[in-house]
C-alpha cells in the first residue's frame, strides 16, 4: 500500500504517547513526521512548539489518551489549540485510543458523563475532524458535532486468527459479557463460526460471580473478544470457566491493551494461550510477554488518512 504525500499539504504529527504508531503511519504515507516540541514548565504545565510551517496545511495529529491519561489528553488540547493558530486548512485528530470512553452514560444519579465532556473539549480546542478506532459504545460518535470517522480492528483481529487455520466447526467467538455481543457477532462472520457470550451477574455485594455460558463450547477452540483489557480480571475468569465448561483452548484478543495494575501477572498465570491486541496503546517492555501478540493498525490509519485527504470515502474502512 504505498503512498506518497511527500510535496503535498499534508502534515503528519505525534505527540507522546505513541510515537512508534505514528512513525510508522508516516513511513507508510510516505512523509516525514512533523517537527514540533512538547516540553514542560517547572510547575508541570505544558508547552508546545510547532517548529515548522503548516500554513493551509490538512493537519493529522496522532495521539492515544492512554496512561497517563490527562498528560496525554491536555499534550492534545493544547496541540490543537496550537496548530489552529497556525492558520492550518484543517485539524484532523486521530486517536487510536479514546481514553474516558467507559463512562459513556449515567449509570447512576449524580455520575459525569465524560465520553461527552471530552468530545466538547476536542471540539472547542478547534479540532475540526476525529478519527478512533474502536469506541468503547459506537454512540459516542453521537456526543460530537464535528465529523468523526469510526474505524474497527475485528477485520484485523480476524485475519490474524484466519492465519492459524483452524477449522471452522473448531472454532467459537465468545463474547465475555452481554454489551459485546455485536463485536463477537462481526468476528464470527467473518470466521465464519457461531458465538457464545459469558452471562455473569453477582448475586450480592462482596459474593462471587456466578457464570453461565450462553452457547456450545464444548471441545471448541475459543476466541474471547473485547475492546478493552484493563486489569484483565473479565477476560481470565471467563477463559477459567469456559474451560470448566469443556472448551480445548482459549484464545483472547483486545483493541486496546490498557493492561494496568495486575493485569499482566493475571495473563501470565491465565489459562489463555494467547492474547492478540493491537498497537493504540504503546506497550512497554516488561508487558510485553510471551502471550501477547501486538498487531499494527498503522496500515488501516494510513489508508484512511489517505482517504480523507484526498476526499474519498472511507465508509468501507469502518467494518
Amino acid at each position: 500500500m504505498p503512498y506518497s504525500y511527500a510535496d503535498s499539504k499534508l502534515k503528519i504529527f505525534s505527540l507522546n504517547s505513541n510515537y512508534p504508531l505514528a512513525q510508522e503511519i508516516a513511513e507508510l504515507m510516505g512523509v516525514e513526521l512533523g517537527k514540533c516540541s512538547v516540553k514542560h514548565f517547572s510547575d508541570g504545565e505544558v508547552q508546545i512548539n510547532i517548529e515548522e510551517s503548516i500554513r493551509g496545511c490538512d493537519v493529522f495529529i496522532v495521539q492515544s489518551t492512554s496512561h497517563p491519561v490527562n498528560e496525554h489528553l491536555m499534550e492534545l488540547l493544547i496541540m490543537i489549540d496550537a496548530v489552529k493558530r497556525a492558520s492550518a486548512r484543517t485539524v484532523n485528530v486521530v486517536i487510536p485510543y479514546y481514553g474516558y470512553a467507559r463512562q459513556d452514560r449515567k449509570a447512576k444519579a449524580r455520575e459525569p458523563i465524560t465520553a461527552k465532556l471530552v468530545a466538547n473539549l476536542l471540539e472547542t480546542a478547534g479540532a475540526t475532524r476525529v478519527i478512533v478506532l474502536d469506541l468503547h459504545a459506537p454512540q459516542i460518535q453521537g456526543f460530537f458535532d464535528i465529523l468523526i470517522d469510526h474505524l474497527m480492528a475485528v477485520p484485523l483481529l480476524s485475519d490474524y486468527f484466519k492465519s492459524k487455520n483452524f477449522a471452522e466447526d473448531e472454532v467459537v467467538v465468545v463474547s465475555p459479557d452481554h454489551g459485546g455481543v455485536t463485536r463477537a457477532r462481526k468476528m464470527a462472520e467473518r470466521l465464519k463460526a457461531p458465538i457464545a457470550i459469558i452471562d455473569k451477574r453477582r448475586p450480592k455485594p462482596n459474593v462471587a460471580e456466578v457464570m453461565n455460558i450462553v452457547g456450545n463450547v464444548e471441545g471448541k477452540i475459543c476466541i474471547l473478544i473485547d475492546d478493552i483489557i484493563d486489569t484483565a480480571g473479565t477476560i481470565t475468569i471467563g477463559a477459567n470457566a469456559l474451560l470448566e465448561n469443556g472448551a480445548k483452548e482459549v484464545y483472547a484478543c483486545c483493541s486496546h491493551p490498557v493492561l494496568s495494575g495486575p493485569a499482566i501477572e493475571r495473563i501470565q498465570n491465565s489459562v489463555i494461550k494467547e492474547l492478540v491486541v493491537t498497537n493504540t496503546i504503546k506497550l512497554p517492555e516488561e508487558k510485553m510477554i510471551s502471550k501477547i501478540t501486538q498487531l499494527s493498525v498503522a496500515p488501516l490509519m494510513a489508508e484512511a488518512i489517505s482517504r480523507i485527504y484526498e476526499n474519498k470515502s472511507v465508509s468501507t474502512l469502518f467494518d
